[in-house]
């Protein structure tokens, strides 16, 4: 698999897993200092996220994806915006489905691509 066809994938398992719940391929991808910049701007940390995902606090019911685009791939360095629809119920409030675009930003450690930071908007 190319470093492009890596991140793209890393991408959409992200996405699975939220869906899925599957607390341990979460941890597979996202890389132990990850961070999400949600779209109210709050950080918020990868264990947090993860936790609050395994406590239902945050609800990803489908993730329909749209477009994946603006790929950029430097060194160990690589970046890629994903667009996808997102059905949720977040922090106790009722189920939406957002226009979820998402600014990734991956590393490649020890030859093995992760996500390194994720900033959430709309578009």
């Amino acid at each position: 698999m190319t470093d492009k066809e890596m991140i793209i994938q890393l991408y959409r398992d992200e996405n699975t897993a939220m869906v899925k719940k599957d607390i341990n391929r979460l941890n597979e991808v996202l890389a132990p200092s990850m961070t999400l910049t949600h779209m109210t701007g709050y950080v918020q940390q990868k264990l947090e996220w993860i936790d609050q995902i395994q406590n239902d606090e945050m609800q990803y019911l489908s993730s329909k994806e749209d477009n994946i685009k603006n790929i950029e791939i430097d060194g160990d360095k690589a970046s890629l915006v994903g667009q996808n629809q997102v059905q949720a119920k977040i922090w106790g409030g009722g189920v939406n489905t957002w226009p979820l675009q998402m600014k990734m930003y991956f590393e490649k450690k020890n030859g093995e691509w992760v996500i390194a930071n994720q900033v959430a908007s709309t578009y």
